[in-house]
Formats: C-alpha cells, structure tokens, sequence
C-alpha cells in the first residue's frame, strides 16, 4: 500500500504538534505538510522541529490551500471559525479531512455537512477508542433503564479549554438520547443557577469543569430510586486522541466522499 501523504493545519498548536509527531512515527504515513493562520510567528520555521521530530524540511506555510494540496489526508484540529474554510477546501481539492473541531455552530455544522457531499470527512468530538465504546454502552444504558432514571453528563478539561459543555460530552448526550428515542435539543439542560425549582423529568443534564491540565474526563450518570450507575472515561494523555486520528486518516484514504464519525473507522456502526 502507498504512503498515505498527511497534511496537519493548525500545526503549531498543542494538538497540531502531537499529530505532526504521530504521523511522522506513524507506519505508511509522511507528513506532506502543515500551516498557521496569517500573521503567526511560527510560519517559515521547520515542521519537524516545531513537533520535536527532528528536521524535515517541510516549512510551516500561512496558507491552508497548499496543504489540501500536498495531502491525501488533512487533519484538522483547529478552532470552530476555520471549519467551514477548511471543509471547503477539501470539497473543492476532492481530499479526506479528519475533522477533530468542537463548538460549531449550526452554520458551520452545515458547511462540513455539504462539504461531504463532495470529499470524504471524518467528523468526530473524540477520537479515543474508549470513548467511542462509553458512547455506545451510554446509548445502551439510556434505553434500558426507564425515565425514573435521570441522566446527567459531567466533564472536566484543561483551563484552555474554549467552548462548553465539551464537544463529546455533548456527544454523549446524543447517545443518550437516542436511546431514549428523545430530542437532546428539547430535552438538554445546560444550566443551573439559583431557584431553579425541581428537575424536569426526562431532561439530560450537563456539568462543566475546568481546570489545571486535565487532557478529558467523562461521567454519564444515570441516577434511580436507592441505586445510580455510573460510566466514566478517563484520558490520561491527548496522546490518545492523536492515535485515534492517525487511524481515521489510514481509514478514511481511499474511501469515498461522505460524512463519517469514529464508529465508523472502529467498526461500531449498527
């Protein structure tokens, strides 16, 4: 099988760094390439150096564009407001994303949406293996047990962490929904201040902490009469994250243009 040529944008960030790094280590991949946005300090200098690889003489560009084209596979890691420009750019070049942004908004969910029409896209909130199995045990769980079980999902993250509730807790909350054959929309409860009165019944709750560098941990509680269940992911490095990209990227080469999450790169679709 040919090398799978991998181009990172956002490649200075924390995120950007370990996919470097990964996919450099990583058997059939070479990196290709790797960008910042405009203005960054860290464009001309040398990719590998920037990810503690080593030398590779492939320098950090401002432009995007040049790393869908110098890839097969583009991973994206980036902020919500780049989304739609890079979804657009591999619908326009014809290249597989592997899509890591949380916090779009439905305007940006949109443009990923139709830029699938046109390219193959992994989209998921988390790419570790565990999570994607807590996400199925939840949606099992949700609809198993009965409405006088309430369901609450509490998450904690790093303090640089920018959007809220994260991107797989809401996720999970999808999961959970399903199961109970509910829309998460109508039935989400992000807030809780003051007299709030009792709880709604059927509602899904969420809670956000954050906090020194916590790399991501989830609780699904599911809370009865004398008796709560509890299903909980820990990750003990953003490594794991890293490792689950590189093999949605490895997955998602050859396939064609659609929308795909991580159930389908593990095998986990029903």
């Amino acid at each position: 099988m040919a090398e799978i040529k991998v181009g990172v944008v956002g490649c200075g960030g924390r995120m950007g760094r370990l996919l470097v790094a990964e996919a450099h280590a990583a058997e059939g991949c070479r990196v290709a390439a790797g960008s910042e946005a405009p203005g960054s300090p860290l464009i001309g200098q040398d990719l590998g150096a920037l990810a503690g690889v080593g030398t590779l003489a492939i320098k950090v560009a401002a432009d995007a564009a040049s790393v869908f084209d110098a890839s097969d596979v583009v991973l994206d890691f980036t902020v919500a407001a780049a989304s739609t420009a890079h979804a657009n750019l591999a619908a326009d070049r014809g290249r597989a994303l592997v899509f890591g942004t949380t916090g779009l908004d439905e305007g940006q969910a949109e443009a990923v949406r139709a830029a699938a029409k046109r390219a193959p896209i992994v989209w998921a909130a988390n790419f570790s293996l565990g999570v994607n199995l807590l996400a199925s045990l939840v949606e099992q769980a949700a609809r198993v047990l009965g409405e006088e079980f309430d369901i609450e999902v509490l998450e904690m993250h790093h303090r640089h962490k920018v959007d809220a509730p994260s991107g797989t807790a809401l996720a999970l909350g999808q999961a959970a929904a399903r199961g109970r054959t509910i829309d998460l929309s109508a039935k989400s409860q992000r807030v809780r201040d003051g007299h709030t009165g009792p709880r709604r019944a059927g509602d899904i709750g969420f809670a956000t902490l954050r906090g020194g560098d916590v790399a991501g941990e989830h609780t699904v509680m599911f809370a009865g009469p004398s008796e709560r269940i509890e299903l909980t992911h820990r990750a003990g490095s953003p490594q794991i994250f890293v490792r689950g990209a590189i093999r949605a990227a490895r997955w998602i080469a050859a396939k064609p243009p659609g929308l795909y999450d991580m159930t389908d790169v593990l095998g986990l679709k029903r």
